[in-house]
């Protein structure tokens, strides 16, 4: 009976603190195109590409900015 409590609470955490607006994006680094200090980034989801220069991938999705 724990088990099935703690599978739940963990269940029930993971949509609370899940990203929603990054959720199907994949996104990798495209180390051909990065630019001085930003850094590429292309979403194999949605083909969308983004810079950032913290060095990690972006966080929100951009795929209402690729032309298709």
């Amino acid at each position: 009976m724990v088990i099935v409590v703690g599978l739940l609470a963990a269940f029930v955490l993971v949509l609370v603190f899940s990203n929603r607006r990054t959720r199907n994006c994949r996104w990798r680094e495209d180390r051909a195109a990065d630019v001085g200090r930003a850094r590429c980034y292309r979403c194999m989801a949605c083909g969308a590409e983004a810079f950032t220069t913290n060095g990690k991938p972006p966080l929100d999705c951009q795929r209402n900015s690729v032309d298709l």
